[in-house]
């Protein structure tokens, strides 16, 4: 006989259906929902709110929400509100392909901030109360605390400020995951702030559930429904070449003494590049590995399983359905070597520094000096958005941005006269890599850096084109120290939305 995932005896009185919850979310109010890449968010809550949504429009009434959660979700919360024209304002970071039309067409509003900024601005009150906050959790304890599932994220902010909660228990959620969450309650307001009393990344400073006052919960609704993260491509020749570049530069590394023979704590971001990092990481030679990192993904898994990776702090999931299972079935291993904190300790730049993390993050593109875009396509256009990539960049022992050197068919080249946006600046990168190769830019200025970005990891196609500008801009720019031919600097975009290419 299988236990009730509800042991409180109190929140067991209070479930309800998915609608009967959803209609406790009036127009017009904040609402902060769990949820990390694809795992922990609400599967039933935003489903019905969406259907409610749109029957409301359709009586010609105006219902919309503004919308918080930990990053990215699934179609079940972002895309099933934003088909219904559900979502004023969406924050901090979304990946969905309706929410992002919407946010382009200019339907939208969306605020993209460094993950490690969206519980304190909340805390200090930027964005204005938190009307309601949608938790999912795998199981309520009898003293009423709430076991998160597969991803932490904000919740803890959420839980503490909201008005009203609403908690979803989704049995699909392995019960093992109890014991494998470290909820830190030590943060304060400045200026009264205490140092964080970790120094290991696998350190435990919290407890294994989270806090709320039972009187806020007015809601509990029962789901049974998975988190949602798509398979990852088989990895191909393109993003292999990345990450035996990376991986040779690591060795490098430490052959020179600048690194331990087991590195310092991994970041890894998410996608099929950082993916195949992982996977050179297994057949390299690396031991005793350890992970600081927001997001646990099928590599990290295998790392964990084969022994390279001793053990990993994130704050989240982002497995393929296959790794799920995997994960499943072998969750006591799993739960003594993985440790789930809170996206403010996940992500805050005092451990990335102190700790001496080596990010590794994808991008859009790079100029010759460094500059890196990671969100948005031709200046304009969002993708995804910043996420935790800065927080690493900015604070980490080593940053590195990986991206193949084309897109879009080879009509666009990712190394380019000056980023279209800039969301890292020359000042926070070190390392550019691409299947050309790597770009090691720590103590260049930057017309050395220049030379090193065309010579190592432009395509061929390209690489002409990018030596013309900067020799003629060497030349003929306002100053020498960053040359730069301001009409032309931009050009390359452009063309590309003039013709389709960026070839000239």
């Amino acid at each position: 006989m299988s236990v009730d995932r509800i042991a409180n005896a109190r929140l067991r009185d209070r479930v309800v259906s998915a609608e009967a919850a959803a209609a406790l979310i009036q127009p017009g109010e904040t609402v902060a929902m769990s949820g990390f890449t694809g795992s922990g968010y609400p599967k039933a809550v935003p489903v019905a709110l969406a259907q409610r949504i749109e029957a409301v429009h359709a009586q010609g009434l105006p219902f919309q929400i503004s919308l918080m959660t930990g990053a990215s979700t699934a179609p079940e919360l972002d895309g099933a509100l934003a088909k219904a024209d559900g979502i004023a304002m969406r924050m901090p970071f979304q990946s969905d392909p309706d929410a992002r039309n919407r946010i382009n067409e200019g339907k939208l509003d969306y605020i993209d901030i460094h993950l490690s900024h969206v519980a304190q601005h909340v805390w200090f009150g930027f964005y204005g109360d938190i009307d309601t906050a949608v938790i999912e959790v795998s199981a309520i304890r009898e003293d009423g605390s709430l076991v998160p599932s597969t991803s932490v994220g904000n919740n803890k902010t959420w839980l503490d400020l909201a008005k009203k909660v609403i908690v979803e228990v989704n049995e699909w959620q392995p019960a093992g995951v109890d014991g494998m969450h470290d909820i830190y309650y030590g943060t304060a307001l400045p200026p009264h702030r205490k140092p964080i009393p970790l120094v290991h990344a696998n350190d435990r400073i919290g407890e294994t559930a989270l806090r709320c006052d039972p009187d806020k919960i007015v809601a509990v609704v029962r789901t049974n429904g998975p988190d949602r993260n798509s398979p990852f491509s088989p990895i191909d020749t393109t993003s292999e070449q990345i990450a035996q570049y990376l991986i040779e530069f690591l060795k490098h590394e430490v052959a020179k003494g600048r690194l331990p023979a087991n590195l310092l704590p991994l970041q890894s971001g998410v996608g099929n590049i950082p993916n195949a990092v992982l996977a050179g990481l297994a057949k390299s030679g690396f031991r005793d590995l350890s992970a600081f990192t927001e997001v646990i993904q099928d590599g990290m898994l295998d790392l964990l399983r084969d022994g390279v990776l001793s053990y990993a702090s994130c704050t989240g999931f982002a497995l393929s359905p296959q790794a799920n299972e995997t994960f499943k079935e072998h969750i006591d291993f799993y739960r003594e070597r993985i440790i789930m904190r809170t996206q403010e300790i996940s992500n805050h730049p005092e451990l990335v520094r102190r700790l001496g993390c080596i990010g590794m993050n994808g991008m859009i593109e790079a100029d010759l000096y460094g500059n890196v875009n990671s969100t948005h396509v031709m200046g304009s256009r969002i993708m995804n958005g910043i996420g935790g990539s800065g927080d690493f960049a900015r604070n980490g022992f080593l940053s590195a941005f990986l991206s193949p050197s084309t897109a879009k068919n080879g009509s666009i080249s990712a190394i380019v006269p000056m980023v279209s946006h800039v969301d890292h600046t020359e000042h926070d990168v070190s390392v550019i890599v691409t299947e050309q190769g790597l770009a090691d830019l720590r103590g260049l200025t930057p017309r050395k850096r220049a030379r090193v970005v065309i010579d190592n990891c432009a395509h061929p196609d390209f690489r002409d084109q990018l030596n013309d500008y900067f020799d003629r801009a060497s030349r003929e720019s306002y100053g020498k120290h960053t040359p730069h031919l301001l009409p032309e600097a931009l050009s390359w975009h452009q063309r590309w939305l003039d013709t389709g290419t960026m070839k000239a």
